[in-house]
């Protein structure tokens, strides 16, 4: 049977967005249980946003960007790497799943220990995010995204649009800076020394 929010089948027509603000942390995880193969983000204003799995091409510099930032964590032999399937709970309320991020094991060990009972998720913000724009993202939304990032403690945030060939890069108390047509783009504070090749992203 199709999942639905009244009467309205909203697993036939995602992408779709609605509001249900106030939501526990129990009923935003049963709502995105009723959508196994969606991605299910809430922002601050309690509005629940579905979205659906993306084509193999649009899917690709995803797993581009996480391939690398991977083999980074790798060599670094320190924190932690998350992928599109993994959300965070915000300190205003919103929930996110990064395209991929990059986080501080010891930071996230001390989130873990202030987790009131009955929760899953800590109020927790990864140090790095990495957003890439699909064919059927508005721009405006996604900036809108990126300086929410920004504001719930997230130090360093990259929106990649492989349509533009741009990479936008968010800093807590600065405006982002716009790398246009770059070939890489080399990471600064939480995560120096990471540099993204961009040639199979924007591909």
């Amino acid at each position: 049977m199709a999942a639905s929010h009244g009467t309205l089948e909203l697993d036939k027509l995602l992408p779709a967005t609605f509001t249900a603000p106030g939501l526990s942390e129990a009923e935003f995880l049963d709502l995105a249980a009723k959508f196994p193969d969606a991605t299910v983000e809430y922002t601050s204003d309690g509005t629940v946003i579905l979205m659906a799995p993306t084509d193999p091409d649009s899917g690709a510099p995803v797993h581009e960007v996480g391939r690398q930032l991977d083999r980074w964590q790798e060599k670094l032999g320190k924190g932690r790497v998350s992928g599109p399937d993994v959300g965070f709970r915000f300190k205003d309320g919103s929930r996110r799943a990064p395209d991929a991020a990059w986080f501080d094991e010891d930071r996230w060990r001390e989130a873990k220990k202030s987790l009131k009972s009955g929760y899953r998720f800590p109020v927790f913000a990864p140090d790095f995010v990495i957003e890439v724009r699909s064919p059927d993202d508005r721009i405006r939304t996604l900036r809108e995204k990126m300086e929410e990032y920004i504001a719930n403690g997230v130090q360093l945030a990259w929106l990649i649009d492989p349509q533009e060939r741009t990479v936008a890069i968010y800093r807590p108390g600065r405006e982002p800076e716009i790398l246009k047509n770059p070939k890489t783009v080399a990471g600064d504070g939480p995560v120096a020394g990471f540099v993204l090749t961009l040639d199979q992203v924007f591909a």
